[in-house]
């Protein structure tokens, strides 16, 4: 009895593949015997025909989301934050105040240059005057020429003075006016280095913003491919991280290719969507020809295990044949690779199976 139980699970697994290898020999099938013809109600319409047909061929190449249209602010003079107003994903439209640098300072060299030029301008006006009486004083007589001379010199020196202060009093109001920052476009805040108390200095990014509407992909293309791509063309794109296929357009094809690998920078503009992030993963269909494919209905098809079978109007009745399929396409089609010829016509799956 023990021996019995011993073997048992054997001889069962050696009944089930037997019975499976019997099941794809159609054993179980109600083909007829050769010369015999069958009944009406058991011929089975083909329900495909199998052509090669001739098929765009795309390959994929990897790219990422850029903007077209960024900047990084900095402040143009050096003086200490007093505060900052926007934060990392903040929305911002153009002219919007962003940070404010410390005024004290800058106002206070504003308000000592005009003092200046109210002082001079009263010298300049008593020496105009002054240049006056003595242009009337040599045409009687009663001044000398150099005398009338020194007048002039006095006057213009003094009028100099007056035009290099006025020029520095619109710096000190430019320097005022550069202690407020903002936007230069409509977009969106990305990040941001500073905080308040920090010094501020020219060079120094103290914010950095894209504008949302400009974004697009960025891929390097096989140099095979890309001169056979022009502006305009549409291409699809893929985005992993957001779970969608969009249709884009070519705007721009770098003319230099990338000496290391021999490709060229391909930029597409893509449709607009709040989901987009720069620096998205993004894959790029690029059209690469076209072949010779047979594409099958997929519901045509049985999966047994990791195998594909598929049931073929054969002279002597229903065949199965184990197929090798590749890349299944949007259509409910799939591709066979081998196991089938052009003209192969193929039947309904038997629910029976």
């Amino acid at each position: 009895m023990r021996s019995i139980l011993r073997w048992a699970p054997a001889v069962a697994a050696t009944a089930v593949l037997v019975l499976l290898v019997a099941w794809m020999a159609g054993v179980f099938d109600n083909r007829l015997a050769p010369g015999l013809k069958p009944r009406p109600e058991q011929a089975q319409q083909p329900a495909f025909r199998v052509v090669e047909e001739l098929v765009a061929v795309t390959e994929p190449v990897p790219g990422s989301v850029e903007a077209k249209q960024a900047t990084l602010v900095a402040s143009r003079i050096i003086a200490r934050i007093e505060r900052i107003l926007v934060r990392a994903g903040d929305t911002v439209r153009e002219g919007q105040l962003l940070l404010e640098l410390e005024r004290t300072d800058l106002e206070a060299r504003v308000a000592q240059a005009g003092n200046q030029i109210t002082a001079a301008r009263a010298r300049f006006t008593e020496a105009e005057r002054n240049l006056q009486r003595s242009i009337e004083l040599q045409q009687r007589g009663l001044l000398s020429a150099s005398d009338r001379e020194a007048a002039q010199a006095t006057r213009d020196s003094l009028q100099a003075d007056l035009q290099r202060m006025e020029q520095g009093l619109e710096e000190a109001r430019a320097a005022l006016a550069y202690a407020s920052i903002h936007s230069p476009l409509d977009g969106r805040v990305v990040d941001r280095f500073a905080e308040p108390g920090d010094m501020a200095a020219p060079g120094t990014t103290l914010l950095s913003l894209y504008n949302p509407l400009s974004l697009r992909v960025e891929a390097s293309v096989r140099e095979q491919l890309a001169v056979t791509l022009a502006v305009g063309q549409a291409v699809s794109v893929s985005l992993p991280a957001l779970d969608s296929v969009v249709q884009g357009s070519i705007e721009e094809i770098v003319p230099a290719a990338e000496p290391g690998s021999r490709s060229f920078l391909v930029k597409i503009r893509l449709p607009y969507d709040d989901r987009l992030l720069p620096g998205l993963y993004a894959r790029v269909d690029v059209p690469a020809g076209s072949e010779r494919r047979m594409r099958v209905p997929e519901a045509l098809l049985a999966q047994v295990g990791q195998l594909w079978v598929a049931t073929v109007a054969g002279p002597e009745g229903p065949e199965r044949r184990f197929l090798r399929v590749g890349k299944r396409d949007g259509d409910g089609r799939v591709e066979v690779v081998a196991g089938l010829q052009a003209g192969d016509e193929l039947l309904a799956q038997s629910s029976e199976r």
